[in-house]
């Protein structure tokens, strides 16, 4: 049985009012909604705060879920949607940062120059590579860095994004595509003094 299919069987028997169904939910999606949120909230007692008030309403919500998506990408959609709030009511933006390692950063182009972390040459250059995709990120339009952060970040696929981005999948595609052109575009002097560097 697949996890989708776990996830809908216990969705139905909350729907239901089987309470304990969702409060399995609840602990299956509790970290990973956590982190999520972490990536837009810096202070941990605000992302537990919003990442409760989230469940809440998922549980609100949970009679009109069709089904018609996967759990968690329904409830991505009302945990991003909760944080927006949140920070709107508290007057802040939402932050862009996002810490990335050399596995997250081997997902984009040219990320492969990530992999050989052996020499402190190498250790040095991830850095670089790291700090120049977290820049590059940051100065993003909102909507190319959130499609690009669901790919490769959080591993969604294109009609997992459609949905949460409710737009159609080619308007994903097309997102990730121009912000993996804008990181690859500023990896590339980075990659090529590498390359001229090499034996």
């Amino acid at each position: 049985m697949s996890d989708r299919e776990i996830d809908r069987l216990l969705v139905e028997r909350a729907q239901r009012g089987e309470k304990h169904a969702f409060e399995l939910l609840v602990s299956k999606y509790q970290r990973k909604l956590a982190r999520l949120l972490a990536r837009f909230i810096r202070d941990p007692a605000e992302v537990e705060d919003v990442a409760q008030e989230a469940f809440i309403k998922a549980y609100r919500a949970l009679p009109s879920f069709r089904g018609d998506s996967a759990f968690y990408t329904w409830l991505y959609r009302i945990g991003i949607n909760t944080a927006k709030n949140h920070l709107v009511a508290i007057g802040r933006r939402a932050p862009t940062t996002t810490e990335f390692d050399s596995e997250e950063a081997e997902g984009f182009a040219d990320g492969e120059q990530l992999r050989d972390i052996n020499t402190p040459e190498s250790m040095m250059m991830s850095k670089e590579i790291a700090n120049t995709i977290n820049a590059t990120m940051e100065g993003l339009p909102e909507e190319l860095r959130s499609a690009i952060q669901l790919r490769e970040i959080e591993g969604l696929s294109y009609d997992e994004i459609a949905t949460i981005m409710n737009c159609p999948i080619g308007t994903v595609r097309s997102r990730i595509f121009r912000a993996r052109e804008a990181i690859a575009e500023k990896l590339k002097p980075l990659v090529e003094s590498r390359k001229d560097r090499r034996w």
